[in-house]
Parts: C-alpha cells; structure tokens; sequence
C-alpha cells in the first residue's frame, strides 16, 4: 500500500505548475517521514473550476462518519484507495471518482521480506526523471465542522494499483504485499484532474510506471521516533543484505555507503 511519504520541497510543485504562481506556503514544513495514521495535513492539488493547491488531511472521512467515533474506528481503513474499487459500484470510491486530486511527494517508504533478517527492510524510493512524484488521489469533504474554524476539512486518499516488478520484489510480505502508489507519468498528471468518463479514468488507473524509472535504497527503521530530517532517508547497509533479483540498484551483501 502506501502508508509512508517524504516531500521535502514545495518549490517543486511551484516549478512543475507555474500556474499556480507561486507563494508562501505556510502551514507546509518540509518533512523526510509522515505516517498516513497519523492523518497529516499535506499539500494536494484540485482542479475545481481552476488548478488549486490545498491543504487536506491525508485520510479520507466519508459522509457516513457521522461521529468523532465513528472516524476513529473506519478512518484508519480511508488513506489507501485500491485501483480496482475506484470504479466499483458498490464500493465508497465510486461515489467519489469525480473528486480526482493530485498527491505531491518526493518519495515514499515500503517494507521488504527478507529471509533470515527478524524485521522487515524498509526501502525509501523515488522517481529517477524528477524530484517531484504525483500520485494519483480522491478527496472529499469531512462531514464533520472544524471546531476552531467551522469549516468543513478537505480529506483525501491515495490509490494504490498492483506494484510493478521492481515495487513487488520489495513490497513481498503482509496482507497488501505487491502493491504500489499510482504514480501518473507526467503526460498524464494534468489529465486526471479534467473532467473524464470511466473509460478514461479506467485508462489511467491502468498505468504502471516502469521499474527502470524508480530509485530505491535501504534505509534505517522508521518506526522508531526520530527528528524529521534528511537522515531518515539517507542510505543504510545491512550485512548480507541481497540485492533484489534481476535488478540494478539492490544492496548487495558487503556493499558500503
């Protein structure tokens, strides 16, 4: 799935979509590391009438979450959308499919299975052609009243599709092994935001990003606490780590950084 991001510059946003004219921005700090349970607020891009870049909370709170339980109890399942319910009927992400936003990111974090080691590897892994990721996302409006504010606090998801061979090769153990983040190439960012039929939603949910277009490293636990800085996804080595089969890139056993 897609539980972990960093997004270390909101410059890049700005460079990628000039549109936007570009200005401060803050309530957004850089950050190497955000926890999708921890519902943080991060910059997405909507298109409602024109390009905006807002800041929601990432974990969507559907209208049927009528009470602050009621979110504590299902909210956690709401920050992951899976590509093949998007445009099922019967499932929440259908109602929303026109409520189409970008996620920005400048990478984000999977658990690797390897043999031999107790705990997962965690990898950090980024696009090789540019600083900036988007990811493909649904939004929608939390019934419920911000208390301070009054507002209705914008929420959001991000769609996860069947991970490409590189991201399966990491991705390999739990429930939700072999999945990955829609990451939408660059002819196909400013798409997803326009109006579109299923059929053409269906075509980009189809989209996988080659393997030979991702960078990936090992990098030290992110599950311990620690200060949000470059060193959380700095290289890390791993004695007899093996690299990934039939991939460029992998850490191999005795490899140094």
């Amino acid at each position: 799935m897609c539980y972990d991001l960093a997004f270390s510059n909101i410059k890049f946003v700005y460079d990628r979509f000039p549109e936007l004219k570009e200005g401060p921005f803050a309530p957004f700090q850089p950050t190497f590391h955000k926890v999708a349970q921890s519902y943080p607020k991060w910059p997405v891009l909507t298109a409602s009438g024109k390009l905006q870049l807002q800041l929601f909370e990432w974990g969507v709170i559907a209208p049927y979450m009528k009470t602050a339980e009621e979110i504590k109890k299902s909210r956690k399942w709401m920050v992951n959308a899976r590509s093949e319910k998007v445009l099922d009927k019967k499932a929440f992400w259908y109602k929303i499919r026109g409520q189409r936003c970008l996620v920005p990111a400048t990478g984000f974090f999977e658990h690797r299975e390897v043999p031999g080691f107790k705990q997962k590897i965690p990898y950090f892994i980024q696009t090789k052609d540019a600083p900036l990721m988007l990811m493909a996302g649904l939004y929608s409006y939390s019934p419920l009243p911000d208390v301070e504010t009054g507002e209705l606090p914008g929420t959001f998801t991000i769609i996860t599709r069947p991970a490409n061979e590189v991201m399966g090769k990491i991705h390999n153990g739990g429930e939700n092994a072999g999945r990955m983040p829609l990451i939408l190439d660059h002819s196909m960012q400013e798409k997803w935001l326009e109006e579109l039929s299923d059929e053409a939603i269906q075509d980009l949910l189809g989209y996988e990003m080659p393997s030979e277009q991702l960078d990936y490293w090992p990098v030290q636990s992110i599950r311990k606490p620690k200060e949000d800085n470059e060193q959380i996804i700095k290289p890390a080595h791993y004695e007899q780590l093996p690299g990934l089969d039939d991939q460029g890139g992998g850490i191999m056993q005795g490899e140094l950084f």
